[in-house]
């Protein structure tokens, strides 16, 4: 039996001729990204592709410059691969502009780009489609919890309360003596 795989039209055994970067991305430097290492890893050996390196970065998604993408992307330039393969999109950048740019870069150097949870490969048609409308629904949710962040943060000043210990802010130093001298002016 003759197996043709979808990544390479050729007659072969079932080897891919993908050779592939694989990119992950906590947010803190508390989170952990082996669990999105071993889904990727399990990803690859399954589909027989090869992995040229594994690029992590713990960095807010928001930073468009992050040393594990900045190598990957100067690797990807040099063509050390011909995919790059994320678990969600989210991990690559939540802003819809940079995740163009990059995905643009990738068009340019002939790299697909495969997002393994959300089912994306932008080596086809309805993978380009379902990158370009996920990317903008991140970006949305992005700004909806960077708006109710700030208004939060509004609202909890206006009450006289501060970040996440709610306590009550205490009057101190200027104020106290600013009301010490007004109270004595006053016949207090």
């Amino acid at each position: 039996m003759i197996i043709i795989n979808k990544y390479n039209n050729s007659k072969n055994t079932g080897e891919s001729n993908k050779i592939a970067a694989i990119y992950v991305r906590v947010s803190t430097g508390e989170q952990n990204p082996e669990h999105q290492i071993d889904k990727l890893k399990t990803y690859t050996s399954l589909q027989n592709i090869k992995v040229y390196n594994i690029y992590s970065d713990k960095i807010s998604g928001t930073k468009d410059s992050r040393p594990a993408l900045n190598d990957l992307m100067f690797d990807m330039r040099d063509k050390k691969f011909n995919c790059v393969i994320i678990w969600k999109l989210d991990r690559l950048g939540r802003s819809l502009k940079h995740l163009i740019t990059i995905c643009e870069e990738f068009v340019k150097k002939d790299i697909d780009l495969i997002c393994v949870s959300q089912n994306i490969d932008t080596g086809t048609a309805s993978g380009k489609l379902l990158f370009h409308i996920l990317g903008a629904v991140a970006e949305f949710e992005r700004e909806l919890i960077s708006e109710r962040t700030k208004l939060g943060q509004r609202n909890a000043k206006n009450i006289g309360k501060r970040g996440k210990d709610k306590k009550v802010r205490s009057k101190s130093g200027y104020y106290r003596r600013w009301e010490k001298q007004h109270s004595k002016k006053m016949g207090g």
